[in-house]
């Protein structure tokens, strides 16, 4: 189902939970949400959907990722880029890494690991900035 984008800087700006495999039914609304929104987003966190919870989506070289409990273990490659997002007007200056390592887990909770570069290395920061309650 798709979900109101959340807008209250307050909530966004807390640190999520841990996501559970009870949490699934989140993750569908938020890929859902993420796909009515394809013409102007490429990524989204559950908190952009009221959710406070350690979930992200995203466009992965055309086609949508779901990562729960994700944590970047290594950065590489530091460069300076301009964000915007759904939840807040306007774009912001922001530090990111062309290279990341990632340990998340699947729709089975099933703990991966997986390096990313480029652009969505850049979405995967930038939602997972949302995870920590780290506005952009």
């Amino acid at each position: 189902m798709e979900r109101p984008i959340m807008k209250d800087p307050i909530f966004l700006a807390r640190k999520s939970a841990p996501a559970a495999p009870e949490d699934l039914r989140v993750a569908e609304d938020l890929l859902e949400t993420l796909a009515a929104h394809r013409d102007g987003c490429v990524g989204m966190a559950a908190n952009m959907i009221g959710v406070a919870k350690r979930i992200i989506v995203f466009d992965n070289e055309g086609k949508y990722m779901t990562m729960f409990n994700p944590e970047i273990i290594r950065y590489a490659e530091p460069y300076e880029a301009e964000e915007g997002c759904l939840s807040l007007p306007g774009t912001r200056k922001t530090k990111r890494y062309r290279t990341i390592k990632v340990q998340y887990q699947n729709e089975r909770f099933q703990t991966r690991l997986q390096t990313f570069s480029g652009w969505t290395a850049q979405i995967i920061q930038h939602e997972i900035d949302h995870c920590n309650g780290i506005l952009i």
